[in-house]
């Protein structure tokens, strides 16, 4: 086992603080990774609080991790010590399964999530990315590109995914109008997205200061959601909307802007559960409502080579891991644009708490 140092939170409660653990050896197969860069997902935040009802304690928390190989399993073939590498949200599944056997890795029933997750290799819990190193199985590490800012491209490896996925699903493109709905980690990314993929793009948002911003990000046009009339002139206009946002609210507002068979689809996951919508609002023009993970490892690769291909990263704000628990009650005010990572640079032993 290797002495591993890291953040972790011990309950709902406290603050998170410096945390000595161990990670195991570098097995046959697996890549072991000094973590750069890790960015700061509402998911972390649902989970060090137990919003979820699930956290088993203490949790180390990050998800979206961009580091160097520093050693590699004698039957690793895809990557070698001084590479740079990617982990997501997942770090194993069965492999079996057809969710699995179609590179739906995030649809597995029995997936291995990067923290707070049964760990079947050790038969503990797993660690995340808030720490100074990680060791994962070589298929569910991903190849990240020289090109890119590297803490820029941490929040691809969960908001990037989260967005990208859906997008190619429902086959987004030009020709098409397309609506997300919210600016924060995840809907800045929709709009790079979509933008990139050649739709017209409307960004729905209840912050006028944001239009600026959204402009820049590759919107054609912002409206204003808490303004009826803005919301009228798009009725049964959109083939396709991203709905990002993490918190409970009136999905009628967007199903009635989709025209005959469009999809809203939704990515953000609040702690309690949305109004549930109009049925009339479905059935009348054969509307969908749906929802989207993450994307399987093949399709994590395929978005950062997208990335690295059109120059493609999140807008972020770089913090010292010591800010960790200042970073989570701004990202609840949405003080944030759009991610916070942390440069574990600063992850020192003498370290502690904010």
């Amino acid at each position: 086992m290797t002495k591993t140092l890291g953040y972790a939170a011990h309950n709902a409660t406290a603050p998170l603080d410096l945390f000595h653990f161990e990670r195991r050896e570098p097995g046959p197969r697996d890549v072991q990774i000094e973590i750069l860069y890790c960015g700061v997902c509402h998911s972390d935040l649902h989970t060090a609080r137990d919003e979820w009802h699930n956290t088993l304690y203490p949790v180390v928390p990050g998800h979206e991790i961009v580091g160097r190989v520093t050693q590699v399993g004698a039957e690793v073939h895809g990557f070698k010590a001084g590479d740079l590498a990617g982990v997501g949200c997942l770090v194993d599944s069965c492999g079996t399964c057809p969710e699995c056997r179609e590179g739906l890795e995030q649809f597995c029933p029995s997936f291995t999530l990067t923290y707070n997750s049964p760990d079947p290799s050790t038969g503990k819990m797993t660690y995340g990315g808030y720490s100074n190193r990680i060791v994962v199985d070589e298929g569910f590490v991903l190849r990240v590109s020289e090109k890119l800012d590297l803490a820029a491209v941490a929040p691809l490896l969960c908001a990037g995914i989260t967005t990208y996925s859906p997008l190619r699903q429902w086959n987004v493109g030009p020709g098409q109008k397309v609506g997300v709905v919210g600016l924060g980690g995840l809907g800045h990314m929709g709009v790079k997205f979509a933008h990139a993929f050649g739709a017209e793009v409307v960004l729905f948002t209840t912050s006028p200061g944001k239009t600026a911003d959204a402009l820049r990000l590759g919107a054609d046009e912002v409206v204003i959601s808490k303004k009826p009339d803005e919301m009228r002139r798009h009725l049964a206009s959109f083939d396709f909307i991203l709905d990002t946002v993490a918190a409970p609210h009136d999905l009628d507002a967007y199903l009635e802007l989709l025209k005959r068979d469009g999809t809203l689809c939704l990515v953000g996951a609040p702690e309690n559960p949305h109004p549930s919508p109009t049925v009339f609002n479905l059935i009348f023009k054969r509307r969908r409502l749906a929802g989207s993970l993450i994307g399987g490892i093949r399709e994590t690769q395929e978005m950062l080579d997208f990335c690295a291909e059109h120059d493609i990263v999140s807008d972020i704000e770089l913090i010292p891991i010591q800010q960790v628990n200042a970073a989570y009650e701004r990202m609840l005010r949405s003080d944030v644009k759009y991610r916070f990572v942390i440069d574990m640079a600063s992850l020192k032993p003498e370290g502690g708490g904010d």
